[in-house]
């Protein structure tokens, strides 16, 4: 990435799953290079203490229509544009087989990793297509990627379908000035791995890694910002993985 001051000053953004973890640090980290940044996450409490002095949060589920329509009603009366779209809400409860997971919880955490990136990318494209250089960033991840990352069966197939559809939609809306990029982390410490694993699962998680460790929520946020940046405008389509060398494409 280069090493730059991002400016993001008068430039609106909206970050899905904001209350916790990734999304968390991504809205924190627009709003201290300037942005007016709107945290939409379906848990108020957690969602309007992230959101103090960084933003403003509103309630939404990303999976109902109804919602999205309501909070990008509000951005588009407030500002009649919106820069930058980041798609981060999603992920999964428990691991299971794909022998163990009930037809329920594959439709469930298809809506919620899948679904919602493309209900929330169409219903805002005509609030991008109004901004000087529209962005979108999805949240993959490296279990959409490669079959050796375990997760839970559904959620591998949302995240490789993410991906697939940031290809799709780049090549769409290129010539409306948008570009769409997905970031495929793995290994985040989120407070979502602190509940799933305890510390002896962690620290073996940390030894498959090349680079020995866990990354931050603030180093993937440190890529949104990039993707999401004019520096980036050439960039469209791609999905940067972000793993510490645990998957190395060739």
């Amino acid at each position: 990435m280069p090493d730059v001051t991002y400016d993001y000053a008068g430039r609106v953004v909206a970050v899905t799953g904001a209350a916790i973890g990734i999304g968390k640090a991504a809205a924190a980290a627009f709003a201290a290079a300037g942005a007016d940044v709107y945290l939409f996450d379906i848990d108020e409490t957690p969602g309007s203490q992230s959101a103090a002095g960084v933003g403003t949060f509103m309630r939404c589920d990303v999976t109902s229509t109804d919602d999205i329509d309501r909070a990008l009603g509000t951005i588009a009366e407030s500002h009649g544009r919106l820069d930058v779209l980041v798609n981060n809400a999603g992920g999964f409860g428990v691991q299971r087989t794909t022998a163990e997971v009930h037809v329920d919880e594959w439709h469930r955490l298809l809506q919620l990793n899948l679904t919602s990136v493309f209900l929330m990318s169409q219903r805002a494209l005509p609030l991008l297509r109004n901004a000087e250089a529209g962005r979108i960033i999805n949240l993959g991840s490296l279990a959409g990627q490669v079959s050796s990352y375990k997760a839970s069966p559904p959620y591998s197939a949302a995240k490789a379908g993410v991906h697939a559809l940031t290809r799709v939609l780049a090549s769409e809306v290129a010539g409306d000035g948008i570009t769409v990029n997905a970031i495929a982390p793995s290994a985040v410490l989120t407070e979502r791995i602190v509940q799933l694993r305890d510390e002896s699962e962690r620290a073996a998680t940390a030894r498959s890694i090349p680079v020995g460790r866990y990354q931050s929520p603030e180093e993937v946020a440190a890529w949104v910002l990039f993707l999401a940046s004019r520096e980036a405008g050439f960039a469209t389509g791609q999905t940067i993985a972000v793993n510490g060398g645990r998957h190395m494409s060739q």
